[in-house]
């Protein structure tokens, strides 16, 4: 399993923090397509996606156990 992640605004969209995906062997890429598939209002596009706390590109393959936080764009001043 995958422990999913979800900050700032995305909270809004999924109506959760966090949660649980079997998503063990998969790739980043394919993650991507698993949540706008449960979340279509989720612009995947503009997220950036870190597993175990580091930037993932969307070829890497995801492990058991694996961490993964989406982290939507971010401005300040």
């Amino acid at each position: 399993m995958i422990k999913l992640y979800y900050f700032a605004g995305l909270r809004e969209v999924t109506g959760k923090a966090e949660e649980l995906a079997d998503l063990a062997g998969q790739t980043v890429g394919d993650l991507s397509n698993w949540i706008t598939d449960q979340y279509p209002d989720m612009l995947i596009k503009s997220v950036r996606i870190a597993i175990n706390e580091e930037y993932a590109l969307s070829t890497d393959v995801l492990q058991d156990g694996d961490i993964a936080a989406f982290i939507p764009p971010v401005s300040g001043g």
